[in-house]
This record gives C-alpha cells, structure tokens and sequence, in this order.
C-alpha cells in the first residue's frame, strides 16, 4: 500500500501563525501552542489599547486647552469655555482646538472673545 501524505492546509495555517509571532521572544516564538496562545493574546492588547488610545489623546487635548485657556485668563474653567462655545454653535472639535492652543494662541483667544460676547 502507498503511503497518503496529508494536504498542505494546517501546515499553511501554522505557516502563517509563525510569520505573526516571529518576533515574539523564546518559546512564544517557536512552539504551535503558545504561539497561538500569544497571538490571541496580541491580539487582544491590540483591540483594548486602540480605545485607550483615544481616550488618552482625548485627555491630552482637554489638558492642553485648559492650560491655554488659564494661562491666558480668559475663562475660569474649561467647562465654561467649552459650553460657551456650544451655546454659540461653534461645532470645533477638542483635537482641533488644542492644535490652536499650540500653534496659534491668539486665534484661541479671538475665539475665546467671540464667545464671551
């Protein structure tokens, strides 16, 4: 009888398992199962992380406008400027304001007095 050789789809499966953790150190690296194991886990990081990094650029811009706005002493608080600038419908996003407050502080303080009034 002849000997059956077995298809090529598992070991392509595992060809591709190796080429996602080749960077990954010792045994995570070299055997099937836990590189299976560190790639779910990667994966995982991967997917939590993108939503930490929104909150956290979020944080980061709210922390740069409230630092403009006290410096210049325009308003007492963050909270008041950024209700004040819907109360007057001016749709700026946090991202965009605190690009102002970096690059171009006396647009933000032209802005800050339109709302004022």
């Amino acid at each position: 009888m002849t000997r059956i050789k077995r298809g090529y789809i598992a070991r392509r499966r595992r060809t591709k398992l190796r080429l996602f953790a080749s960077s990954f150190r010792g045994a995570h690296s070299r055997l099937t199962r836990t590189m299976t194991q560190q790639r779910i886990r990667a994966l995982v990081s991967a997917h939590r992380d993108r939503g930490k990094r929104k909150r956290d650029f979020r944080r980061l811009w709210i922390t740069r406008i409230n630092a403009v706005i006290h410096e210049m002493g325009v308003f007492y608080s963050y909270n008041q400027f950024i209700h004040n600038l819907y109360k007057k419908q001016l749709l700026l996003n946090r991202k965009i304001l605190a690009q102002i407050a970096l690059l171009n502080r006396s647009c933000l303080y032209t802005i800050s007095n339109d709302i004022k009034k």
